[in-house]
């Protein structure tokens, strides 16, 4: 059986949506400390994703160690390395969108399974996300419609829906940018007969 570490509404629409049986269950793990501990030495925002994706998994899979244990964590960062955090108020959030206007940033989407309290299998994947230009006006009125749902997204978008808007061009896949990196996950699972081939 497959466990998903995770109560994310996206993650489990898209496993639902790709037929792929599954149980998610909270990973029960402190993520903001060991994120600020692995801040605190350094640790890039790519590896930070997977590191958190296999504490979910890893932590779970103990528990549950018969069971496949998927983790998953996603990071989101400037160029420069500077990560990008979710917005505590509105206007943290209209500040962020300011700042992110004509500049690219990076998603990074990792996945982790654990078998036996241990890891099995990791993904991690990168997009690119270039924001066009945008006027006060524009963000206002984006804000009035999405705020506060978008309040726990990094970034403050939510790519399947009015977030598109922001954007001028993307590279990479959706199923990174909403926070699973599917496509890889789905040819382990056929490996490992969880998914039909």
């Amino acid at each position: 059986m497959l466990i998903l570490a995770s109560q994310s509404a996206s993650r489990r629409g898209m496993l639902d949506a790709a037929g792929v049986p599954f149980t998610a269950m909270a990973a029960g793990v402190d993520e903001d400390s060991m994120k600020a501990g692995l801040r605190a030495e350094g640790v890039s925002p790519r590896n930070l994703a997977d590191a958190l994706a296999e504490l979910k998994a890893t932590k779970l899979s103990r528990r549950h160690p018969t069971d496949l244990v998927l983790g998953c964590d996603s990071t989101v960062a400037f160029d420069d390395g500077t990560m990008i955090d979710k917005a505590e108020t509105r206007a943290a959030q209209r500040d962020l969108l300011l700042r992110l206007s004509g500049k690219r940033h990076k998603l990074h989407s990792a996945a982790v399974i654990c078998e036996g309290g241990a890891p099995v299998w990791r993904h991690v994947d990168t997009a690119i996300l270039h924001v066009r230009p945008l006027g006060e006006a524009f963000v206002d009125a984006y804000l009035d419609a999405e705020w506060p749902e978008i309040g726990h997204c990094v970034g403050g978008y939510r790519i399947e829906g009015r977030g598109a808007q922001l954007f001028a061009r993307i590279e990479g896949s959706q199923f990174t940018i909403l926070g699973l990196p599917l496509l890889p996950l789905l040819d382990y699972l056929r490996l490992r007969g969880v998914m039909p081939s």
